[in-house]
């Protein structure tokens, strides 16, 4: 009866395919420790064949800034319109003796009494009758923006 512990022993040479498979795991055990044996851990420490200092190297960088001034801008030219009135005044003979002016403007001005209307203070500033206070002619409510009794201040 034989062992059933024992293995039988292979007689003659081993084959290739069994020596593959005790060799290359073999290998890579080996080459495992190594790496864990040879990249330890780096303790700053480095091995030097003689003990004179090493050089260093210095660089010095300079920084320049420069600044330009730039000119402001010039302001945009102020355009003013000019409008020019023409009125015609007719004057007629009254049999009181006196004489009545009467203004044919396009409302644009005169003082005859309540009569005078002015679109805007720029027509009102034409006839040269400004500031209107309130009860003058031509005062106007649309022409006191503040409301405070004087228009085209």
């Amino acid at each position: 009866m034989t062992n059933p512990y024992n293995m039988p022993q292979p007689t003659g040479p081993i084959p290739r395919w069994a020596r593959k498979r005790v060799v290359l795991p073999a290998v890579a055990v080996a080459f495992v420790v190594g790496i864990a044996a040879g990249g330890g851990g780096d303790d700053g420490k480095k091995a030097v064949a003689d003990d004179k200092p090493l050089p260093t190297a210095t660089a010095t960088v300079t920084a320049t800034a420069t600044a330009t001034e730039t000119a402001a801008p010039e302001p945009a030219p102020t355009v003013t319109e000019t409008k020019t009135v023409k009125v015609r005044v007719t004057v007629t003979a009254d049999s009181g003796g006196g004489g009545s002016v009467a203004s044919d403007d396009d409302g644009s001005g005169g003082s005859g009494g309540g009569s005078a209307y002015y679109a805007n203070c720029t027509a009102a500033r034409a006839a040269g009758v400004t500031p209107l206070y309130r009860g003058d002619p031509g005062y106007a409510s649309h022409l006191d923006r503040d409301g405070d009794g004087v228009a085209c201040e």
